[in-house]
């Protein structure tokens, strides 16, 4: 089942949203089994909305790209305010 995560970083900016991605993210698209993507700055830091196939997906990426090395330099420092959910409903373009 697909899955949703949202990531805000109070006092998170641009610069450390694109500094995070581009070691993160493949430069081609997208980390495998992330199927959506959209971020932006918000009141008060920076807002990452990501849809993944499944939970499992996202807690790969999670070990193996955010955690699994030292902290990114430039990047968002700490951890951020997670909501997370089972998709109940996906509708696209």
């Amino acid at each position: 089942m697909a899955y949703v995560i949202t990531h805000f970083w109070p006092g998170g900016t641009d610069e450390q949203y694109r500094a995070t991605v581009a070691v993160a993210h493949p430069a081609d698209g997208l980390p495998d089994g992330q199927v959506y993507h959209a971020a932006g700055p918000t009141d008060g830091g920076y807002l990452v909305v990501a849809v993944w196939n499944e939970k499992a997906d996202f807690e790969r990426f999670v070990s193996e790209k955010l955690m699994g090395g030292p902290p990114i330099e430039g990047g968002f420092q700490g951890a951020p305010e997670e909501r997370t959910a089972e998709v109940a409903n996906l509708l696209t373009a």
